[in-house]
């Protein structure tokens, strides 16, 4: 038996769990009376303040979130905490997810991002079979595919990370046909936020309006304006993750809004929310382009509405001025 103090409602293991995606998904978990345990790298530097909202000291009463050293490259390590935790769900959302930096560190990206999956499945198929397991698949695995894309839409990666989220999706489908786990996997399009990483283009620019509106940056330098995304919000998508785990089968889904965007579009709305003309501030360097372009990834969500129920609250909008909103107030009390 797992060593852990029982918790009123399930256990759930959360990979990733310091990422945007990662602590949306504790807030939710814990809102619903789960005990909590996450997967994190050790590393010289703290980057944990996605969730230092969440912490809890070691000894504090009725405690329920617990966060572990580890990592997707270490096999046996997966295995201990798995058969320690015993967790009801396992979400593995740990990932080298930037597209571009893909590209840089391409065998790096393929071994967590890949094989970090077979590794954490092959863990739970040797410690708990009836442990439930979501997979944070990606839009970018259908690369150059014309959209819409849904779940049947066949796959063309344009990135290394994009095609290690291939072959972890794919080993995803085998373990739950070959061994009979619950598996699913959730092909999660574009989705952003406040606690997006400020390398990511969305957060780039958000922070860029926010830094230029204070008189601390002069422009914007940015790639392909004309690249379309189906943009929607991290906090509304992670509700979907867990839908899936509680159905009584387990399945695939695209997670999206069903509208798509430019990234010229993004600009003009953030800039405008700031009483600011684009034009003006944002440049366009080629250096900036991936080696390999998705031109435009649009989803199509109509299973998941169906079957999960499930439906965005934020729109394209909303997303934008939340994110500008958020980097305007950062600034303003650095």
């Amino acid at each position: 038996m797992s060593d852990w103090p029982e918790a009123n409602g399930k256990r759930a293991f959360v990979t990733g769990i310091t990422g945007q995606d990662g602590s949306h998904l504790a807030e939710l978990l814990l809102g619903k009376g789960y005990e909590v345990h996450g997967l994190v790298r050790r590393v010289s530097s703290i980057n944990s303040w996605r969730i230092d909202h969440l912490y809890e000291e070691p000894d504090a009463a009725n405690r329920r979130l617990f966060l572990h050293y580890g990592d997707l490259s270490d096999a046996v390590g997966l295995v201990n905490l798995i058969r320690s935790i015993q967790p009801h769900e396992v979400y593995n959302l740990a990932a080298q997810s930037h597209v571009a930096v893909s590209f840089e560190v391409p065998e790096s990206t393929a071994d967590i991002t890949a094989v970090g999956a077979i590794r954490l499945l092959d863990a739970i198929r040797a410690a708990d079979p009836d442990t439930r397991y979501y997979q944070a698949s990606s839009s970018e695995m259908f690369g150059s595919t014309p959209p819409p894309q849904s779940e049947t839409t066949p796959f063309h990666p344009r990135s290394p990370y994009a095609c290690a989220k291939v072959f972890a999706h794919h080993v995803t489908v085998n373990y739950r046909e070959a061994y009979g786990l619950f598996a699913c996997s959730g092909i999660l399009f574009n989705h952003e936020g406040e606690r997006r990483g400020e390398t990511f283009v969305t957060r780039k620019i958000s922070r860029a309006v926010a830094r230029i509106a204070a008189g601390q940056q002069d422009h914007l330098t940015l790639g392909n304006l004309d690249a379309r995304r189906d943009w929607g919000y991290a906090g509304d998508y992670v509700e979907a993750m867990w839908l899936m785990l509680q159905q009584d089968k387990p399945d695939d889904y695209v997670v999206a809004t069903g509208e798509s965007h430019t990234v010229r579009e993004f600009c003009e709305v953030a800039f405008d929310h700031a009483g600011l003309r684009w034009q003006d501030y944002v440049r366009v360097d080629k250096r900036y382009e991936r080696p390999a372009e998705v031109d435009f990834l649009l989803g199509d969500p109509s299973k998941a509405r169906a079957e999960l129920g499930w439906m965005p609250t934020t729109d394209f909008e909303g997303l934008v001025c939340l994110m500008v909103d958020s980097d305007r107030l950062q600034v303003a009390n650095v």
